[in-house]
């Protein structure tokens, strides 16, 4: 499912663009905001994998809130003037729907999304690879070389043994449920790859002498019934 975040001013308007995102079976609502600004604090403690955003509101625009954001996941601009297409385009956007849009049009909006998460990361069970898309490129990953993943707004990044960090658009609940059972998530922002842990002090994890990972509360009692499979002692 493809996690979608819809905002408009105008509630009528928010409204219909949700009741599209419910019509389309691939995609999920995460949240509905009326502001930009609304928005940017959702995403401070969420991350969705596209937004459907008007551009004329108050206090902060479409345009400039998406400017705004690091790491924008895939956008699509609605709104009622023409003139902000080619502006829509310059950041990236994946389609510009000029209200009042039909499901039709929404649908092409929706399906262009699709195409373009869809080769995020692309499994190969039998040799222990994963292919991830990155910038322009799809590169191939040996799973087991991957030390840990760290989630960043709508991105991650993935730390490779003896490599540079590969950044990626996908989410972690779907990078999780494309990893071995030797990766598990220790937090909200972090999966670790099991075999590479050489210790664990408190709520911390230490991956080597300049990494230290943090355990959180959620996921305390599933990593210590971990521990308590492997460890030998009183």
């Amino acid at each position: 499912m493809i996690r979608c975040l819809a905002i408009d001013d105008e509630p009528l308007a928010l409204q219909q663009l949700v009741a599209y995102i419910k019509k389309i079976p691939f995609l999920e609502l995460a949240a509905q905001c009326q502001s930009a600004l609304e928005a940017k604090k959702y995403l401070e403690q969420e991350t969705v994998d596209a937004i459907f955003c008007d551009i004329n509101m108050p206090d902060l625009n479409g345009m400039d809130f998406v400017k705004s954001l690091q790491y924008p996941p895939m956008i699509v601009f609605t709104t009622a003037y023409s003139e902000y297409a080619v502006e829509g385009f310059k950041v990236n956007a994946v389609d510009y729907l000029l209200k009042p849009f039909g499901l039709q049009d929404f649908q092409r909006a929706a399906n262009r999304i699709k195409e373009r998460l869809e080769p995020s990361v692309a499994n190969n069970q039998d040799d222990g690879t994963i292919f991830v898309k990155t910038d322009y490129r799809i590169v191939k990953v040996t799973v087991a070389d991957i030390r840990y993943i760290e989630g960043m707004s709508e991105y991650l990044k993935i730390h490779i043994e003896g490599e540079k960090p590969i950044i990626t658009l996908l989410s972690m609940k779907k990078m999780e449920e494309r990893l071995p059972d030797t990766f598990m998530r220790i937090h909200r922002s972090y999966i670790v790859n099991l075999d590479k842990i050489q210790e664990v002090n408190k709520n911390r994890i230490i991956m080597d002498a300049d990494t230290y990972l943090p355990i959180g509360d959620l996921y305390k009692e599933a990593f210590q019934r971990y521990l308590d499979t492997k460890f030998l002692g009183k």
